[in-house]
């Protein structure tokens, strides 16, 4: 499995995993509220933060009535005119450049979704280094080609597709001559219940497809993002807003800032924790040894008397013989004198 590098961070599974904070529309239309985001995230020590680049003309047909408006009394945005909801959420595109020098300034990677091909030429102006893929756009093939053509490392979203689908996703951008690409596993769900994240499927997509896999999660907390790295992700992303209680399209289920500071800790000791197979003592444990259990003299002793249950002790620490010899010393007599704590071997047995 190829590694990939974006903008000089190298990614795969030899690297802690690369972190991102997406900010999608929790700059709630505040252009200093999306630079506060910024900084916070590079604060909280994440490596990335990614953008959306859309508008509500490039996303929808402005109709207020019918299939064009979200009719689900589980959704967030139950209610809500399709258009409407993309011009609260978009980020206008004027604020990109100051947004990506922000995140340069910072040390973060910037990046975007582009959802249609004049977002892709709009971030190419930008030298965007890198791509996102939604997982609702991951079935349309000629955005897929287009974001191939630019050479860069796109990071994909799964989310409903299907095995065949995204076959035909991969195959779509591998056939452009572009082989950088990282699956995110996806719950499309806002926000998604851990039951139903699935994130088994990471090592199945991995060797499936042949490619690196990561995780894009709308789930509350850490736990599933910690537990993913663990199944091998080499990239977490995670919905990020300063306050929740401030409110904003996608903030009921984004990351404030300690909860990324700790997703950014805890992802990394989850990655540090997955060395590699490993059986008996290790360097780090040699001095352990000393607290296992050996066979100690239990009573002093004179020369030629013989080991009894009563003088002959499996105890701690661990210098003498192992206790599997137990049976083996009974009834043996004793070389010389022998005090109370001598550990027993073999030079001081008849």
């Amino acid at each position: 499995m190829k590694e990939i590098n974006i903008a000089g961070r190298k990614i795969g599974p030899a690297y802690p995993p690369l972190i991102i904070a997406e900010m999608s529309g929790n700059h709630n239309q505040s252009l200093e509220r999306a630079f506060e985001i910024v900084d916070a995230a590079a604060e909280s020590g994440a490596h990335g933060l990614k953008i959306q680049t859309y508008t509500a003309d490039t996303m929808t047909l402005d109709v207020d009535s019918g299939d064009f408006r979200i009719n689900d009394p589980d959704s967030l945005w139950d209610g809500s005119n399709l258009y409407n909801l993309y011009q609260q959420a978009s980020t206008p595109w004027e604020w990109h450049e100051p947004i990506f020098n922000r995140c340069r300034e910072k040390g973060l990677i910037p990046f975007s979704t582009p959802f249609d091909e004049t977002a892709v030429d709009f971030l190419e102006k930008l030298n965007a280094p890198c791509y996102k893929i939604a997982s609702f756009e991951n079935t349309d093939i000629p955005l897929l080609k287009r974001v191939a053509r630019t050479g860069k490392p796109i990071i994909m979203s799964t989310g409903m597709a299907t095995v065949a689908e995204l076959g035909e996703a991969v195959a779509t951008i591998q056939n452009e001559g572009n082989e950088q690409i990282i699956l995110l596993k996806c719950t499309s769900t806002y926000p998604a219940n851990p039951k139903n994240s699935n994130i088994l499927t990471i090592p199945h997509m991995r060797d499936l497809f042949g490619l690196q896999v990561g995780l894009s999660d709308h789930s509350m907390g850490v736990g599933v993002a910690v537990a993913a790295v663990a199944l091998g992700a080499t990239v977490v992303e995670k919905h990020f807003t300063l306050r929740r209680a401030d409110g904003g399209v996608d903030s009921a289920f984004s990351l404030e800032p300690e909860e990324l500071k700790a997703l950014v800790i805890e992802s990394e000791r989850a990655w540090q924790a997955l060395g590699k197979i490993s059986y008996g003592t290790s360097a780090s444990e040699k001095k352990s040894l000393q607290f296992r259990r050996s066979l100690y003299v239990a009573e002093d002793m004179k020369a030629g008397e013989k080991f009894t249950s009563k003088n002959l002790r499996v105890v701690r620490p661990g210098f003498g013989l192992a206790p599997k010899f137990y049976e083996h010393i009974l009834g043996r007599k004793a070389r010389r004198n022998l005090k109370k704590g001598t550990p027993v071997n073999w030079d001081i047995l008849e």
